[in-house]
């Protein structure tokens, strides 16, 4: 071992090797369970070499396919270069690469989407079969053989516990002073075996700051020196800031009303350019003392430690912009007391959500006119991303917000519609729906009253007059008037789409 080496413990030092060596290693038609989420913390060198392995047995006659399991997204260096071999059979819980959306659309790539609380869960029940290998990025080794996870947790927990065989990638570009920032559960049990999870505040730490994996589990080590490919944030636009600012008059009505503390409840978000033009109004938020019980870390949330209004996040793993990471790891050490990074099955875990009351604000792709809300699916078919996290927080946090421009294709696609084509998210688990046009605030509303407010306040004015004309029909001719629909013509806004282009009649 030489001086700057991450590999500190002697006897896993021994077992280093190339990639394409440590890809030889993976058996013919695996289950892999591979670290990542988010573009974060995914290994970088050996699934490029599984993809070459691959390739060159289909061209030699031997077709040979893998299943990948991953924590969440990872990027091109994973799933595109096994997507564009055809090498992979089977993939979950969520991914967000071209090539492997294709592939999943085409038919050709099975795809479980599942909610991210769930997968560890699923994995230790069996359902998902026997885990044949674990390929996970870390940043170092201990003396003692403890794994010090990177910029990411996701799954690793699981993979490394579960896996018959484990893979690991050492990645020195990773800052050394993540050791210490994360917090790594091992009180999970099964039913009837299960106990309460301890934590009341979101920096509560209840783990360990590594990953336990016996040394013989481990069979090759695979140095690398490579930064996490996340995707760039565009500048807020200004249908992001009147979206979020939309948000924000909310949240401070709620302080005035009563219902929520100055400094809020814990915040969560999924990623985007919307998240972080909320994280940046709340630069101006009149109280200190915020947080955020969230799954991933954003440009803005850093934004905020460093601003001093946001007291501590917790969450399974980082996303920033490249000019963000290079501040991060030049600074890690300054944020190790502020981020607590812990696997995904406690950042999400709905029993956790619940008690700390969560502000849950995520994407969607549309809703209809009652709150149903359509996360994941393109007319009701093809497969977008998935639903992540989404359903994690949207049940249990304390106020569910779904965001969306009100339109999108360049006015084409109307994101309030008669009927989502696809549910992900039902109305019972929908609080506030906000486009860059207004908010909804759907509590205490029956479905009529919902329809309401979403048409008045959320859809688009070029959209609103053909939603108006539905719904005032389907008051009159809905076989019942509960929750009115004209059952022949509540998906044809989709089907004007797909055979002319446009929702518009």
């Amino acid at each position: 071992m030489t001086k700057q080496s991450r590999i500190r413990n002697s006897k896993l030092a021994r077992r280093i090797v190339s990639a394409e060596e440590a890809a030889a290693m993976i058996p013919a038609d695996a289950t892999i369970g591979m670290s990542g989420f988010t573009g974060a913390g995914y290994p970088k060198a050996v699934p490029g070499a599984l993809a070459r392995r691959i390739a060159a047995a289909r061209a030699a006659g031997n077709p040979m396919r893998v299943s990948v399991w991953t924590g969440a997204s990872t990027a091109p260096e994973l799933d595109g270069v096994l997507a564009e071999t055809d090498g992979v059979d089977l993939r979950l819980p969520y991914q967000s690469d071209p090539v492997t959306r294709e592939k999943i659309n085409a038919g050709t790539m099975e795809y479980i989407d599942i909610h991210l609380s769930h997968v560890a869960q699923a994995a230790w029940r069996g359902f998902l079969g026997p885990l044949d290998v674990a390929v996970v990025e870390v940043s170092s080794i201990t003396e003692e053989g403890h794994l010090i996870p990177s910029s990411s947790v996701g799954n690793n927990k699981t993979w490394t516990d579960q896996a018959d065989k484990v893979i690991l990638e050492v990645n020195s570009w990773q800052a050394e002073e993540l050791e210490g920032m994360h917090d790594v559960y091992y009180g999970t049990a099964l039913p009837p075996e299960r106990t309460p999870i301890a934590i009341t505040r979101p920096g509560d730490r209840i783990g360990v700051p590594y990953l336990k994996c016996p040394a013989e589990k481990v069979i090759a080590v695979v140095e690398t020196n490579a930064p996490d490919r996340n995707t760039p944030f565009k500048s807020p636009d200004e249908t992001s800031r009147r979206i979020a600012g939309h948000v924000l008059d909310f949240l401070e009505n709620e302080v005035k009303q009563g219902r929520l503390p100055e400094n809020l409840l814990p915040l969560q978000s999924g990623v985007g350019n919307v998240a972080n033009a909320v994280f940046a109004g709340l630069g101006q938020w009149p109280a200190d003392g915020l947080t955020a019980y969230t799954e991933v870390i954003q440009d803005g949330m850093l934004e905020l430690i460093d601003s001093g209004k946001l007291e501590v996040v917790s969450a399974t793993a980082f996303s920033l912009s490249s000019d963000t990471v290079e501040k991060f790891n030049a600074r890690a050490r300054e944020y190790r007391d502020r981020i607590v990074l812990r696997p995904q099955e406690i950042s999400n875990h709905p029993e956790v959500v619940r008690r700390l009351g969560c502000l849950a604000m995520n994407g969607m792709i549309e809703a209809d006119l009652y709150g149903n809300i359509n996360s994941t699916h393109i007319m009701g078919s093809r497969m977008q991303n998935g639903i992540g996290g989404s359903g994690d927080f949207a049940r249990n946090g304390l106020i569910s917000f779904f965001l969306s421009p009100s339109q999108a294709k360049g006015g084409a696609i109307s994101a309030i519609v008669p009927m989502v084509s696809h549910v992900d998210h039902t109305e019972h688990d929908v609080d506030v729906i906000v486009t860059e046009q207004g908010l909804a605030d759907l509590r205490g509303l029956s479905p009529k009253q919902r329809a309401r407010q979403i048409i008045d306040k959320c859809a688009h004015p070029d959209f609103r007059p053909a939603l108006e004309d539905y719904y005032q029909r389907a008051l009159v001719s809905s076989h019942g008037r509960h929750t009115p629909h004209l059952l022949d013509e509540a998906l044809s806004w989709h089907v004007r789409y797909l055979s002319g282009g446009s929702m518009a009649s």
